[in-house]
């Protein structure tokens, strides 16, 4: 045992074994990058309205407030899931479904909100470019649903094909049941 090597590495690392996913099975590199940017105007605007010291309408200022803050916080939400593996322990097997309509869903009510929030405020620098952040926000919410909507069709539509229910593949939904006798009688 002179020079020689007596043991070798008995582990390989493994490339699938992390943790970030990044673009994953239901969130690809260029909507990635809309998520982010989601999260970092959701998160803007919500700064900037957190700013503003006084309010004509304040119910305005608190709709806008709450869009703002719940789209920056579930978007965060939904980004850790999708890039994580975290998603496949949650046990929830329609992330297509419920991306869809999440973003759907926040980019209307930011356009409510910021419309909203555009018609009564004081007219300070400040609310003008909350709103402005607001409207950003929603565009990018749009184009989110746009391009999966382009990509992937949309999600809740009934083509024929069966879709799994509760974690049941579609395939073992369509198998016949056995017919034959285990126990036949020879003659």
């Amino acid at each position: 045992m002179a020079t020689g090597e007596v043991y070798s590495s008995t582990t390989a690392p493994n490339p699938k074994s992390s943790w970030f996913l990044g673009p994953s099975e239901h969130l690809g590199k260029f909507r990635l990058i809309i998520k982010v940017l989601e999260v970092v105007l959701s998160f803007v605007a919500f700064i900037l309205e957190e700013v503003v010291n006084s309010c004509i309408s304040c119910s305005a200022l608190y709709f806008f407030e709450f869009v703002s803050c719940t789209a920056f916080l579930f978007t965060l939400l939904l980004l850790f899931l999708l890039t994580t593996t975290l998603h496949k322990r949650i046990g929830i097997s329609c992330w297509p479904q419920l991306d869809f309509l999440y973003t759907g869903s926040m980019a209307a009510l930011f356009l409510i909100a910021s419309c909203v929030f555009a018609s009564y405020n004081s007219n300070m620098d400040v609310e003008k470019t909350a709103v402005a952040f607001g409207f950003l926000a929603t565009a990018a919410f749009i184009f989110d649903v746009v391009l999966f909507w382009k990509n992937s069709g949309f999600p809740f539509s009934a083509d024929g094909k069966e879709e799994p229910g509760n974690g049941v593949p579609a395939a073992a939904v369509a198998i016949p049941a056995e017919t034959e006798r285990l126990n036949t009688q020879a003659e």
